[in-house]
């Protein structure tokens, strides 16, 4: 007999051959007759392709009835192909039971993530190897247990499925403080009823450690860039651009390319990319750079004093204006670059009107009579469909295609998530500068809800939620629920361990600041490690090991660790 793993294993391989004249079945019945060796049983008629669940199911309606003492198989023909004792079903139930056993047991130890699978009452029923791992609880001690008995009833996560049959995907929680999982569970279903509930967790430690890491590092090296961008800043008009994605590599690498150029840019992205900077950054790069730069937002004007905006207005031209005239944006950018931003709101009259003027290279001011000639290079940006809206009607398309010389599309925050760290540490180092306050630490949740969140609003918006985070920070550290409701409800964060072992009495007062992880070893290596962390800064340090600076001083006086040693102070 194969190996069976299912109860959906068709029973045609369990059968006997037999002889078709040893049995006889009339059309239609559910039941034959079995003549061997001058007896005559009763035999259940199935078809050869039933699964085990079937004729379990169907056997266990007929031996409640009468005394059926095995089971014949029919083909299509209703001819019979087999025959099945009780006894060699029952013996295939107990192999199927037994082989999907070893193949659980075999699936749950060779799983990286920690599985816990529990019955209705909460009693342990699997705990594989990785879950002895992260919970340093041997297996022994915790299957035929209830959780209650290890952790506390509040923070086990598995609860919710078994009680509420509530699921929960990448849920974040901190099982001890040194280890970070994200967990997944869900209930256990038979026909609708809850026999259980199943959790797997992932454990992230080693990401989070080196998302710390990263984070300390990228402050330090901030830093150096903030000493150093005085003199950059001069040399490099893209240094204001901040990010190493393949992506925002490449639009700025063709941005340097179309600067040494007098060619009409069109800039693409969405709402809070950053397309100001990149006109700005191609203007500086340019040989125009000694020129104005002049920025205008066509939707942010009214229609009726916009073309006075633009192009100026004569001396007289209408009631309330200036008696000597106005210049228009484009008389004031000659000689250097008009940025045109959000040029899809531009109405249709308009867009005649400029479309003439960058033909021409000449206008006139509103109620004026003699031409003004203007060299003004032209670099526009929209965050709309252009093509659309030539289709619509809604935007020229000659005017499209004087603007379109070269199209620049900078990528949106959710294309380049590798740059997010990055950027979530320059504008936590700009806002603490500007709230005069230590750099704050982001503590992993937070860090985690903010690399899922898909950042609509872009750059933009990432700076704003910076901003709270450093305003709302409390004792040197941001927490989920200083997180907005947007970000919180997209990614269900959570400072609740998943297992949080019971609350036992403490002998020891302990420290105002707990320590942070990735700081483990004897005291002495704790605090080296602190410090290098910190470079060296000793009240950064002092906040990581949950002392006070006096007695950090004091301790490393006691090992003799000397200030000389971390040359960041």
């Amino acid at each position: 007999m194969k190996p069976l793993f299912s109860l959906d294993s068709v029973v045609l391989s369990l059968t006997v051959p037999v002889s078709p004249d040893e049995i006889s079945i009339r059309a239609g019945e559910s039941e034959g007759v079995w003549q061997h060796d001058g007896h005559t049983n009763k035999m259940l008629v199935v078809a050869e392709t039933a699964t085990l669940a079937e004729v379990t199911k169907l056997l266990r309606h007929h031996l409640t009835e009468a005394s059926i003492p095995g089971i014949v198989t029919v083909n299509e023909a209703q001819k019979p192909t087999g025959m099945i004792a009780p006894d060699q079903l029952f013996s295939a139930y107990l192999t199927l039971i037994q082989n999907q056993s070893v193949l659980l047991r075999t699936l749950m130890d060779t799983m990286s993530e920690a599985t816990t699978i529990v019955d209705s009452r909460n009693v342990v029923q699997h705990w594989n190897r990785a879950a002895e791992t992260i919970y340093e609880i041997d297996r022994a001690q915790v299957i035929g247990t209830s959780l209650d008995k290890h952790f506390a009833s509040e923070s086990i996560r598995l609860l919710d499925a078994l009680k509420q049959g509530t699921s929960v995907q990448r849920v974040y929680h901190i099982p001890r403080p040194d280890s970070h999982v994200l967990i997944n569970a869900a209930p256990i279903r038979l026909e609708g009823d809850i026999i259980g509930a199943i959790s797997i967790e992932q454990d992230i430690t080693e990401l989070v450690r080196l998302n710390e890491q990263l984070s300390h590092t990228t402050a330090h090296l901030h830093t150096l860039q903030q000493e150093m961008s005085r003199f950059q800043a001069g040399d490099d008009p893209f240094y204001a651009i901040k990010g190493h994605s393949a992506s925002i590599h490449s639009a700025i690498l063709s941005a340097r390319k179309v600067a040494q150029t007098d060619a009409t840019v069109l800039i693409y992205g969405e709402s809070g990319v950053g397309k100001e900077l990149f006109a700005k950054a191609i203007h500086q790069a340019s040989r125009r750079r000694e020129k104005p730069f002049i920025a205008i937002n066509c939707g942010a004007i009214p229609a009726a004093l916009f073309e006075s905006e633009l192009f100026g207005y004569q001396g007289g031209a209408f009631t309330g204006a200036e008696k000597k005239g106005k210049p228009g944006k484009l008389e004031l950018a000659h000689g250097g670059t008009l940025f045109l931003d959000e040029i899809g709101e531009l109405p249709l009259e308009l867009q005649v009107k400029l479309l003439r003027a960058l033909q021409e290279r000449q206008f006139y001011r509103v109620g004026g009579t003699e031409p003004i000639t203007v060299n003004t290079r032209i670099v526009a940006a929209t965050n709309r469909q252009l093509e659309q809206m030539i289709a619509d009607g809604r935007f020229r398309e000659d005017l499209y295609y004087r603007l379109n010389v070269f199209s620049l599309e900078i990528p949106p925050l959710r294309e380049r998530p590798e740059d997010l760290p990055e950027l979530v540490q320059i504008f936590i180092q700009e806002y603490s500068v500007v709230h005069e306050q230590t750099v704050p630490r982001i503590a992993p949740e937070v860090m985690q809800a903010l690399s899922d969140y898909s950042w609509p609003g872009n750059i933009r918006q990432l700076r704003n939620v910076i901003e709270r985070l450093s305003i709302l920070q409390e004792n040197g550290v941001i927490q989920p629920e200083h997180l907005p409701s947007t970000i919180r409800s997209q990614h269900n964060v959570e400072s609740v361990p998943a297992y949080a072992p019971p609350v036992q009495p403490r002998p020891m007062p302990q420290p105002l600041y707990a320590p942070a992880p990735g700081l483990a070893g004897t005291e002495k290596e704790r605090i080296t490690a602190a410090l290098e962390r910190t470079y060296g800064n000793k009240k950064a340090a002092a906040e990581l090991l949950g002392i006070s600076r006096g007695t950090l001083y004091n301790k490393m006086k006691k090992y003799g660790l000397h200030e000389e040693s971390f040359r960041w102070e």
